[in-house]
């Protein structure tokens, strides 16, 4: 389906050298980030406990803040879940002090401060537990990007693989750095929402890297430089890109604004990926294939004469 037909070829290449580099160094930023800042795991990897508390009025946040800090037992995180009156406070776990002896201490400041306020629920992660899921986040990552190399290898010729996989890492690097850097809270929600960019991507890679394999097929386009028929190619695709992106990012934007704390980084990570899936898939993987040297002799066999088909 296409609204919208743009007439004349959009010179894409012809801006290769920039966007690569501008692609380049957010690359190196987000990896020093990563080496420097490190990223800010929740509660679900490094451990520790989780209470869920409800107000009979509106929570005033910076309140329950100021009093769970007042006690001392860490860097903990308070934000409201769902409604104004209901409340998740984390906190880290403290050497000689048991997941019911930290929720008690905090049960009872906050009550001192608002009798009403009730306690639904606790759960406790054990350092054991926030390791193995360490352990199998990673392995569900490794294992994923594994699987998407393996399909790029055998769908594409090599040079278009390699570029692929090379914007693929691109995007989750990207994703990880600006979690870095912004110390937002990194929880198994985010790292669903890092493998569900992983495909979301390669999806766009796979769309563009198509129309220019055809297009190297077409007698039409005979003649006319490789980084014309990538042009060509990109320019072909754009309604489509725009189409499914923007309702895409609506969607997850929706996520962002309305979904409250519960999906707040699941929809971060989605919001950055999609972003920056759709600028590697056009302006760093088409140019990384151009510089690679991909041509049209790499996507059609000869035609063999009449006289060597009789042979």
């Amino acid at each position: 389906m296409e609204l919208f037909r743009i007439k004349r070829d959009i010179p894409f290449m012809s801006y290769g050298k920039l966007t690569t580099a501008i692609s380049l160094v957010t690359f190196i930023l987000a990896v020093f980030f990563l080496a420097t800042r490190g990223l800010n795991y929740s509660v679900e990897f490094t451990g520790g406990t989780v209470l869920e508390v409800q107000y009979q009025q509106s929570a005033d946040l910076n309140l329950i803040r100021d009093s769970v800090d007042s006690l001392k037992l860490g860097e903990a995180t308070v934000q409201s879940l769902g409604s104004s009156s209901d409340v998740m406070i984390r906190l880290p776990n403290k050497p000689g002090t048991t997941s019911a002896q930290l929720s008690e201490k905090v049960m009872s400041l906050l009550k001192a401060k608002d009798s009403t306020v009730q306690l639904r629920k606790v759960d406790f992660v054990g350092p054991s537990v926030g390791e193995e899921l360490v352990t199998h986040g990673l392995t569900a990552a490794i294992l994923v990007c594994l699987g998407i190399m393996a399909y790029l290898a055998i769908r594409f010729e090599w040079r278009f693989a390699v570029s692929a996989i090379i914007a693929n890492m691109h995007d989750v690097v990207i994703i990880l750095g600006c979690f870095a850097f912004f110390r937002w809270e990194f929880s198994l929600t985010v790292l669903a929402g890092v493998l569900a960019v992983l495909g979301y991507s390669v999806n766009e890679s796979v769309v563009v890297f198509d129309r220019i394999r055809e297009n190297f097929r077409k007698p039409g386009l005979r003649g006319k430089t490789t980084a014309s028929i990538i042009d060509n190619a990109i320019t072909a695709t754009m309604s489509r890109t725009i189409i499914t992106h923007f309702s895409t990012e609506m969607m997850v934007v929706s996520m962002l604004v309305f979904g409250g704390p519960a999906l707040h980084g699941f929809a971060m990570a989605l919001t950055i990926g999609i972003i920056f899936g759709i600028y590697s898939s056009v302006l760093v993987a088409s140019p990384i294939a151009l510089w690679l040297g991909v041509s049209r002799e790499h996507m059609v066999k000869p035609v063999k004469s009449k006289e060597e088909a009789v042979v």
